[in-house]
């Protein structure tokens, strides 16, 4: 459970972030609201993942999924750079996350 609680977790981190980035430097209300609304679950639900998952591992798991997400979410719908590297990059990443999901299972 603390996994499941973990990924949802990193994937609202992306929710939050995409949020405040339409809030324009928390000068729009709506997206401010949500976004800090949003960031405070996924720190609520990162806090209960870690009482079952080691700090470093669950740390990384949940910053790695936000990373990821929001780079390419950016890429794909902000119009933001897409370069071999920075794709490279992001799958390294993912190999990451998923090589320490893989040994803290």
């Amino acid at each position: 459970m603390a996994w499941v609680l973990l990924i949802i977790a990193g994937l609202l981190e992306i929710a939050w972030a995409l949020a405040l980035k339409q809030a324009d430097g928390l000068t729009k209300f709506w997206p401010s609201v949500i976004g800090i609304g949003i960031a405070m679950t996924s720190l609520v639900l990162l806090a209960f993942a870690l009482k079952h998952l080691s700090v470093g591992t669950a740390y990384a798991v949940w910053v790695g999924i936000g990373v990821f997400g929001v780079a390419a979410f950016g890429m794909m719908f902000l119009h933001e750079q897409i370069s071999a590297m920075r794709i490279l990059f992001l799958v390294l990443i993912g190999i990451g996350v998923a090589g320490l999901r893989a040994i803290e299972a």
